[in-house]
């Protein structure tokens, strides 16, 4: 079982409505990543931008992208994770795929639609939570907005990372900066947030402040450029911090309804 976690994240301008500029953009930058990174971090909605127009997107975009993914991830023996625009059965989705080597696909559907854009009005709604195992860690993704609702993201499963891929902008970014350290050390998890930079077709503002945060909410790693951030995560720091510090003994326990 392995012991330590390496990760790439992907902190970067996206062409507005453009899978196919923006999946080129990304193998490129993939391509100079070094062979012994386990897991790459995309942004939220990493083809298109934040768009509400996901009608613009055609329909073999969705299936294109994660047969891409898995393309990518069988190449480079490296896992890959983000959320692209997704439609099924007539009905979109912000939905986040992983992606592993050995070829198994996980899915998530954002569960808080972000109604202050209009989220909610296009896209639907996920109702499931979602941990899997790799590489001896297990991991629970999310999806920008959904870093506002701790109960959501309470750590019933003793998971040990904790990731959100986002497109969060300029005017709200201190919210995010300090949500990502909440989340850590609330959960006793790694917390990993992958966020954009540039400007999207609507002239939203995005600055990046991509970060890595240990249980304790040290960060690891952090930027406002257009970059690759790197960092390794360590299973013995969540186990051992666990031990002396028992704090999600003592954790409410509840269950959610709806």
């Amino acid at each position: 079982m392995s012991t330590t976690l390496n990760l790439a994240l992907i902190q970067t301008d996206l062409y507005w409505e453009d899978p196919i500029s923006n999946r080129k953009m990304f193998e490129e930058k993939i391509e100079g990543i070094p062979d012994d990174v386990d897991l790459i971090v995309l942004p939220e909605m990493f083809t298109t931008g934040f768009t509400m127009k996901p009608e613009k997107i055609l329909l073999p975009e969705s299936k294109g992208t994660l047969d891409w993914m898995k393309k990518i991830a069988q190449e480079s023996n490296t896992a890959l994770i983000g959320s692209i625009v997704f439609q099924e059965s007539g009905k979109f989705f912000n939905r986040l795929f992983f992606a592993s080597p050995n070829g198994t696909v996980a899915a998530y559907d954002k569960k808080h639609t972000f109604t202050l854009a209009g989220e909610d009005e296009v896209y639907e709604a996920g109702r499931e939570k979602l941990i899997f195992e790799y590489k001896g860690f297990k991991i629970c993704p999310m999806i920008c907005y959904d870093l506002r609702f701790p109960v959501w993201s309470r750590n019933l499963e003793d998971y040990d990372v904790l990731i959100y891929v986002a497109n969060w902008p300029s005017k709200r970014i201190n919210a995010w900066d300090t949500l990502l350290k909440a989340r850590a050390i609330e959960n006793m998890a790694y917390c990993v947030g992958v966020n954009r930079t540039g400007t999207d077709g609507l002239d939203y503002e995005y600055p990046g402040h991509s970060g890595v945060y240990d249980v304790l909410g040290e960060p690891l790693a952090f930027s406002e450029n257009e970059e690759i951030l790197y960092a390794t995560l360590n299973k013995e720091h969540v186990t051992s911090t666990r031990k002396q510090l028992r704090f999600l003994e003592d954790r409410d326990n509840f269950s959610l309804i709806g």
